[in-house]
């Protein structure tokens, strides 16, 4: 077994992660190529009051690639793409309440949502929403910021 652990303050809140790792999986898991087990347990402590979550995983990365650190890193850096794109895309470009579902639609809708965002970044956009508002309200900054975009590509 091997372990690691993290632990961050900030935003008023303190948050311990610790994982434990098998790369020794016995045969009683079903479950093709994986390479280890683990489980996270992460606690957050917020004005005083702790909370206590903890997950258990099968992962293909075998320990010589991934070792715990490794994995808890890549653990927490999985919200860096959930708030920052998969968040961004719901919250801001009302994602999950679209109701188209037939054909290619929702994929072309997706890939359109993903390059307005890759386009807001690349002008330097800090609050997408605001972002949004502005160019809903704007239309002509919104067809000069494409131009500038087609134009640098």
């Amino acid at each position: 077994m091997r372990t690691a652990e993290t632990a961050d303050k900030g935003h008023g809140r303190i948050d311990r992660r610790s994982i434990e790792t098998r790369s020794h999986i016995p045969s009683l898991i079903n479950f093709p190529g994986a390479k280890q087990i683990g489980r996270i347990r992460r606690e957050r402590t917020i004005k005083g009051v702790v909370t206590v979550e903890t997950i258990c995983f099968v992962t293909s990365l075998p320990r010589l690639r991934a070792n715990a650190a490794a994995l808890l890193k890549i653990a927490r850096s999985h919200w860096s793409i959930e708030n920052g794109l998969h968040r961004v895309r719901d919250v801001s470009m009302g994602e999950d309440a679209c109701t188209v579902t037939s054909g290619s639609a929702p994929q072309t809708l997706a890939a359109l949502r993903n390059a307005v965002l890759a386009l807001l970044r690349k002008s330097k956009v800090t609050n997408i929403a605001r972002a949004l508002r502005r160019h809903a309200a704007h239309p002509l900054e919104a067809l000069q910021l494409l131009a500038r975009a087609v134009a640098d590509f």
